[in-house]
């Protein structure tokens, strides 16, 4: 397995024992005895035995050779590397710090590693850091130590990445050429914090919401889209203070957005706008069926929470479509649907992924898999290999199933300790699995 040198400097490694949960507490060997989080070097009580056995071995290796002896006995066995089962990494990298995956608004196209340092960008071949760049704003000196700003988020495109970490500002930051970074303040929008949407075909959707004015009314609030190639607005709409409005995150094939879902507050509950993607007119209305945590957009239909936790499609003028919703005695939540082509990927947050006609809602195939899926799991579809990859928990790894059957091909998973879920990109050639402070480029079959 390649590794690069970030790899090496900070590999995990694991003991016998450690696995099955035998041994004890681990502490990361080559990081001068790490703690698993971070606090700092303590002795455990097998580190003292294996110094103190390490100690003796010299000893008598220095009496031996004092005395013409045998040559030097073995010393004690090394530790073995993490565990991994599935396909072999073509690489593998250790970040300094866990992932902040929360606040990716997209996922990337390029291998990269996002952290509270900063994101580092890696060399898609050997998985040798390129770039680090650092755009979170600096901690104020006095806020006190207890209190966690909120982090930076990240919208991907295929070369760039871009953030709103100052007011009324869209920051591009190109993900190899630091010449080609560019920070453009936003005509005609509010005061106030910019929130990323979503990047389809290189139209770039967000929304503003102002501050009250100086005589006490509502905030100004204005949702717009940008064309990143010359840096311009191609519309902007300004909202009522009383009916604001925010871009879900569309998911799309790729320049296949034609309605721009929104979720407008109205008084105490929701509506779901849709709008041209192209010009920002409002096309139709429907009722907030419970949370819209998500809504996926798929050609002229859109996806959306059925209030049941099932999904349901609304066609181009609005109108209800086939649902997919829980049977009478099931409990269930469905979560971010993925489109592909004429089907559709319903992952379940009990472990279920259900394969979808996307014209008529029929079920095609369900599978359990081996893992429940948390909220923050976001399963990829690569066309390439007609694979559904579904990332779990950091304890249970990625489980690819084949979209035509839903057999699954393999579950890759390492040993390493974990608290967050794993996450999964591709570049259209490899994959990228990563959780907490590990990445791993993988072949795609």
């Amino acid at each position: 397995m390649k590794s690069s040198d970030g790899s090496v400097r900070d590999a995990s490694w694991q003991w016998d024992g450690e696995a099955d949960g035998t041994a004890e507490a681990p502490a990361d060997v080559l990081g001068g005895g790490r703690d698993e989080d971070g606090s700092g070097w303590r002795p455990s009580r097998r580190g003292l035995l294996v110094g103190t056995g390490v100690l003796a071995a010299g000893g008598a290796a220095w009496a031996l050779g004092r005395a013409g002896g045998d040559p030097m006995p073995p010393g004690p066995a090394e530790p073995k590397p993490t565990a991994l089962s599935g396909p072999t990494p073509l690489w593998t990298y250790r970040g300094p710090q866990p992932m902040t995956l929360g606040r990716m608004v997209s996922l990337p196209q390029r291998p990269v590693f996002l952290s509270k340092a900063g994101l580092q960008v890696l060399d898609p071949a050997t998985g040798d850091p390129r770039r680090l760049v650092a755009f979170d704003p600096p901690r104020p000196r006095d806020l006190p130590a207890d209190i966690e700003l909120p982090l930076t988020a990240v919208l991907f495109g295929p070369d760039q990445f871009f953030t709103a970490a100052s007011k009324g500002h869209l920051d591009a930051h190109h993900l190899t050429d630091p010449a080609a970074d560019w920070s453009l303040p936003l005509p005609e929008e509010p005061p106030g914090q910019l929130q990323l949407a979503g990047l389809d075909d290189g139209i770039l959707y967000g929304s503003v919401r102002g501050w009250p004015g100086p005589d006490g009314s509502g905030p100004a609030n204005r949702i717009h889209a940008l064309r990143v190639a010359d840096r311009s607005l191609l519309w902007s709409v300004e909202l009522p203070a009383d009916r604001p409005e925010r871009p879900v995150a569309p998911a799309t094939r790729g320049g296949d957005l034609r309605l721009l879902p929104c979720v407008r507050s109205v008084g105490a509950g929701t509506e779901l706008v849709a709008r041209d993607a192209a010009t920002g007119r409002e096309q139709w209305t429907a009722p907030g069926r419970g949370d819209l945590r998500w809504c996926v957009a798929d050609g002229p239909d859109l996806l959306v929470p059925d209030g049941n936790g099932g999904v349901l499609l609304l066609g181009p003028d609005g109108r209800p479509g086939w649902s997919h919703s829980p049977a009478r005695g099931e409990s269930w939540q469905a979560m971010r649907p993925v489109p592909a082509g004429p089907k559709v990927f319903v992952p379940r947050g009990d472990g279920v992924v259900s394969c979808l006609d996307t014209t008529t809602g029929a079920v095609l195939w369900s599978r359990r898999l081996p893992f429940l899926l948390d909220s923050r799991s976001r399963p990829l579809f690569l066309e390439r290999t007609d694979t559904l990859y579904v990332p779990g928990p950091a304890s249970a790894g990625v489980c690819a199933l084949r979209a035509a059957t839903g057999r699954p091909a393999w579950t890759f998973r390492d040993s390493g300790p974990g608290r967050d879920v794993w996450t999964v990109s591709t570049d259209g050639t490899q994959l990228y699995a990563g959780h907490d402070d590990v990445l791993h480029a993988l072949p795609p079959d």
